[in-house]
Order: structure tokens, then C-alpha cells, then sequence
């Protein structure tokens, strides 16, 4: 699907795709569903038909690569059938890559290379070269390019509906906050949880701005070009994603805990105020430009939200918010962590926080997803959903050792339960480097965490003949990961019809590298037609 055509996605499309993922996932949603450790203890092999068996048992992770998670072309050699698949397996596969959304713009640019980083990073791995250096320090890679891709979408946003004010949400350590604010010229309150991070990022924007003021003095006053004065104002605090909008509004108006952002001293530049292109403001700040519709502080009107990254129910407290809040004129979506969501069979999730509203899950949101025969997403399903298809594709692709891993889980798993057969499921976690190790270093480590005596006896002719089946695990795993964009298509059309039930315009575009960001879709929504206007934005890179 091209960008005009996902632009161009009309409601009754999206409802008819919803409809039809829940027809596929009501046949093959028991792989889905299924955890790769009980690979062995659950005979996962022995639930896929004989011909799926037949046709995949002997791949090599190249050619699931090629095969399953690609897609390629036949005239690689990767892609060449080695046997004739049943038509049931070829049409799962099939199935899977059409109804899923595009995780990239078609002829996108911007494709990763070998090292699995954009193009921005191929000077050096670890500074992007279309990110201002002052946005640069303290922030990974992969967060350089999240903040400089949704930034620029959201001033996109900020531009069609003549709001400047955004607030933040969930902003973490500010460095999203801090390139829309300073970089960007946008009015922007930050809120955190975490009274620590508000901290740690309040400490980042004075850092800031005492680069901006020697930077200013080595230019004799002038301000370095494409950056504002104003800093992001933070709040600490909790948003309940079982609470009305009015107790968000109230938290934006009278924050228990705020670190003001800082501003820049203008006579230190010998200017009254300066936006991203070095002209004066027409006003002050948190106000647009005098042909915009009029727009106000956090503390007046109108406001835009963003959620880089929000966690589960976060997200979803979001778009209700913008639905239900007249104040609100559009929003900006990158959503995570799909497990953490409630449902309606798992209302109230463990965690800090009050407990969510057991009457407004965090999905289904809609009314029509609702209403489907088979719209039930398992908390497996919705963790698998937040997987990284592209690095595990290009594991395959390179035959890499790390593979192996999930072999070693799944015969740790038949050694655990035969110790103690209540135990299941164990949260063993990472072992470092657990592909170099032999089978028993890794089980004595893994023994350990969960309990068990690390110097237990094992069997090691049962166990070779289990470590053998590693590339039936693979296999089954990567069957698995083909269902997670379809998955995750179903969560976000969710939200998308949720939006137009409720009478909002939205869209949901690919807007990081995917092999870079997995969870790249972002959702955009306001309360004004948005035309193909974020294309561009999109597309760019």
C-alpha cells in the first residue's frame, strides 16, 4: 500500500480489513498465541499441519528469511522453493504480508544499510547528521532519529491546525520536548511520571542553553541559525489512563511538582525574540502567527498531544483524551509495549499507578472491532506484536549464532519442569551472550535464576536430540514474528476507527526505519480534514 493510498483508506476499507484479520487470526492465532519456550514441552511442532511440517523442517534461516518474512523475489537464490508448499501455507503467508500495513513508504529512500542504521548515521553510528549537535548529547541513536522524524510531524501538525502549544506526554528525559521547543519553536509542556527524569531533564535543557549562550558569544550575539529561546516547561505527574480529560486538564493547570523551562537571555543575542528561522516573533510566546486560528497556553485552549513511545494504556488515554477535550486540536501517536494494554478479559493490569477503569479498556476502543467474532488478542499475541521482525529477519539472513537461543529457552524449559513441574513459564531473563555458551553453562546459569539446584544432572542424549531441533524452532518462531505485523495492524486500526466513530480525521503513517524503531507507525488526528498535507513528512529522509 503506497502513502496516497493509506492517506485515501476510507473508513469501510479499514473496517473490512479489520474484518478480514480477524477472520485470519481466528484461523492461525494458536501460533500466535503460543510462548517459543514450551516449544518441547508443548509439542508447538506437532500443532502445525504435516505439510507446513514437510515444507519448513529442513529451511535454513536464509531461506525463512527470504521465504516467510521478506517476501522476496523467486530469482534470489535465498527464495527458490526447495519444495512445492500446500496451498494453506501460501496462503498464510500471503495473507499476513497484504493485510498488514507497510512498515515503509513505498520507494522510501531512507533505507537501512548492512549495519541496520539510516542514512543519516553514515558518517558516524552514533551522531545523525540531520540532527542539530546541540539535540545530539545524551541521546542514543535510535532516539536521535525517533525525536527528529515525529518533531518534524508534529510541527507538520502544528502548522495545519495554527496551534503551537504541545504537550508532551510521557516525555522521559525531555529530549523530544527539548528539539520541539529550542529547535522547532514550538510552545511545549513536558509531563513525567517520574519526578527523577523530570529532574535529569530540566538539568539537560540548562545544559542547553549555557551551550547556546557561549555559542552566542562566539558569534557576537547572533543566534545560532534554526534554534528558538524558549525551553519546554515540565511537570511531574501521573496521567491515569482511567481518568476524564478534566483531570488531565487540571494536572497541565496546577502540576504538583514544575521545573520551568529556561529561556535564553535575548539581551545576551541582542534580539526581542527569535524563531527557528531568526525573525521576530509576532507575538509572545504561545501565541501563532496572526493569520492562525488564535491559540493559547496549556493553561487556556488549544493544545496538540504527542506520545512518542507511550506505554500500553498511555496511548490509548491519549486519543480519549483528544476525543473527549475541547481543548485538544490534534495529536500525534508512536504507541508500544501492546501487552500492557487492558482488555476486557484483563481489565486491571499489575504495575505502578492507579488501577485503570475496568469499563474502558484499552482495547478494544471501538465500537465495530468490538462487535467482530474473533477480535480477541491474547496477551502472547499483543507482546509478539512489539516484536522486531526486520532484526530478526536479518539474523536469518546472516545465519547468526544468536538464533540458537531460543532452542536453548525451550529445552531449559523440559529441565525446569521435570525438576518442578509448578514451575512454568519462569522469567529467566537474558543471558549475556547465552549463544556462545554450551547448553550446560547455559542451564546452570538459567537453574540458578529460578531457584533450582544450577548442578542438577542432565540427560544428555534426550537433550542433544532436543537441541537438534533447532531449526524446527526457528521455523516455528518465525511463523510466528510473520503474524505480528497483522497483529499490530489490528490494534491501530482499532484506534483509527475509534477516531472517525467519534467524528475525527486521522491517519497512521511509517514514519521511523522500522529495522532501526520497530514500532514506527505513528497515528495523526485532528479535528480538521488533514488532506495529504503530512505526506511529505512521511516520505521524507
Amino acid at each position: 500500500m503506497s502513502l496516497l493510498a493509506m492517506v485515501g483508506f476510507s473508513l469501510e476499507a479499514q473496517k473490512r480489513l479489520a474484518a478480514d484479520i480477524t477472520r485470519v487470526l481466528s484461523l492461525y492465532g494458536f501460533i500466535a498465541d503460543a510462548y517459543i519456550i514450551e516449544f518441547f514441552t508443548d509439542n508447538l511442532w506437532g500443532s502445525l499441519p504435516p505439510s507446513w511440517q514437510a515444507a519448513l523442517a529442513d529451511l535454513q534461516p536464509p531461506q525463512l528469511a527470504a521465504l516467510l518474512l521478506e517476501n522476496r523475489h523467486a530469482s534470489e537464490e535465498e527464495a527458490r522453493y526447495s519444495s512445492v508448499w500446500p496451498l494453506s501455507l501460501l496462503a498464510f503467508k500471503a495473507s499476513a504480508h497484504t493485510l498488514a500495513f507497510p512498515r515503509r513508504p513505498s520507494g522510501w529512500a531512507g533505507k537501512s544499510k548492512e549495519a541496520g542504521r539510516p542514512e543519516e548515521f553514515r558518517d558516524n553510528q552514533c551522531q545523525s547528521s540531520r540532527l542539530p549537535p546541540l539535540f545530539r548529547k545524551h541521546v542514543k541513536p535510535k532516539k536521535q532519529h525517533e525525536i527528529r522524524r515525529l518533531g518534524q510531524m508534529v510541527k507538520r501538525l502544528s502548522e495545519l491546525t495554527g496551534c503551537r502549544q504541545v504537550v508532551d506526554v510521557g516525555a522521559g528525559q525531555g529530549h523530544l520536548s527539548r528539539f520541539l521547543a529550542f529547535g522547532l519553536g514550538l510552545s511545549v509542556t513536558a509531563i513525567e511520571g517520574d519526578p527523577r527524569l523530570v529532574a535529569q531533564a530540566a538539568k539537560f535543557d540548562q545544559e542547553l542553553v549555557q551551550a547556546l549562550r557561549k555559542e552566542g558569544a562566539k558569534r557576537g550575539g547572533q543566534v545560532p541559525s534554526g534554534i528558538s529561546l524558549e525551553g519546554p516547561r515540565h511537570v511531574a505527574g501521573w496521567v491515569d489512563p482511567g481518568a476524564p480529560w478534566t483531570e488531565f486538564w487540571q494536572l497541565l493547570q496546577h502540576p504538583e511538582v514544575e521545573e520551568r523551562g529556561p529561556a535564553v537571555d535575548r539581551g545576551s543575542f541582542g534580539t526581542a525574540g527569535v524563531d527557528p528561522g531568526g525573525e521576530d516573533l509576532p507575538g509572545p510566546p504561545g501565541c501563532g502567527a496572526s493569520s492562525a486560528p488564535a491559540c493559547h497556553t496549556p493553561r487556556g485552549r488549544q493544545l496538540l498531544l504527542t506520545g512518542l513511545h507511550a506505554c500500553g494504556d498511555l496511548s490509548v488515554a491519549l486519543l480519549r483524551h483528544f476525543a473527549r477535550c475541547p481543548h485538544v486540536a490534534g495529536i500525534t501517536s508512536v504507541a508500544c509495549c501492546y501487552m500492557k494494554l487492558t482488555t476486557a478479559e484483563a481489565p486491571v493490569l499489575p504495575g505502578p499507578g492507579p488501577p485503570p477503569c475496568p469499563t474502558a479498556p484499552g482495547y478494544p476502543l471501538s465500537a465495530w472491532v468490538s462487535g467482530l467474532p474473533g477480535h480477541r488478542l491474547s496477551y502472547k499475541a499483543r507482546e509478539g506484536a512489539c516484536h522486531a521482525l526486520e532484526d530478526y529477519a536479518w539474523r536469518l539472513k546472516g545465519h547468526s549464532a544468536a538464533l540458537r537461543t531460543h532452542c536453548f529457552r525451550a529445552a531449559l524449559e523440559t529441565v525446569i519442569r521435570a525438576a518442578d513441574p509448578a514451575k512454568k513459564r519462569l522469567g529467566v531473563q537474558t543471558i549475556a551472550k547465552a549463544h556462545r555458551l554450551t547448553f550446560g553453562e547455559y542451564a546452570r546459569l538459567g537453574l540458578e535464576r529460578v531457584g533450582l539446584d544450577p548442578d542438577a544432572r542432565l540427560e544428555p542424549g534426550p537433550l542433544q536430540a532436543l537441541l537438534a531441533q533447532e531449526g524446527k524452532v526457528v521455523a516455528f518462531f518465525s511463523l510466528a514474528l510473520l503474524l505480528a505485523p497483522l497483529v499490530e495492524t489490528l490494534l491501530l486500526l482499532d484506534r483509527m476507527i475509534f477516531l472517525q466513530e467519534e467524528g475525527f480525521h486521522c491517519q497512521l503513517l511509517p514514519l521511523f526505519d522500522p529495522a532501526f524503531s520497530p514500532r514506527n507507525l505513528v497515528l495523526v488526528a485532528a479535528k480538521t480534514p488533514l488532506g495529504s498535507a503530512l505526506l511529505d513528512v512521511a516520505a521524507e529522509d
